[in-house]
């Protein structure tokens, strides 16, 4: 069984930061890419960035030069650095994972960490 569970959140006003981070429980996170998504009131899961098993990251345009994501395989941590924060960013956030020999992120959800910027 897997699980994600995330931490980090918080209120924190604008222009501030804030760093999440998710730890998985299972061997799979060695051979998975990683990604932290949000979901804002009534709006749809997004996906906000990506890392690969060997660090190569890709960023939505809405966060990117702000947002900042980083592993630790032997830990089977994942962290998403927050800088310049806007009320936008305003979501509850999730990590997950794909593994490599699937093209899609997987069915696990953790209970997310709550991120509120106010302006």
């Amino acid at each position: 069984q897997v699980q994600l569970v995330e931490s980090g959140g918080g209120l924190v006003q604008a222009g501030g930061s804030l760093r999440l981070s998710c730890v998985g429980s299972g061997s799979i996170f060695s051979i998975s890419s990683m990604g932290w998504f949000r979901q804002a009131p009534g709006k749809q899961r997004e996906l906000v960035a990506q890392i690969s098993r060997v660090g190569s990251s890709n960023y939505a345009d809405s966060v990117k030069g702000r947002f900042t994501i980083s592993r630790d395989n032997a830990k089977n941590m994942v962290y998403l650095q927050m800088n310049s924060l806007k009320p936008e960013d305003t979501a509850v956030y999730y990590c997950n994972f794909r593994p490599s020999y699937s093209g899609s992120w997987s069915n696990y959800w953790g209970q997310g960490t709550q991120v509120t910027v106010s302006s």
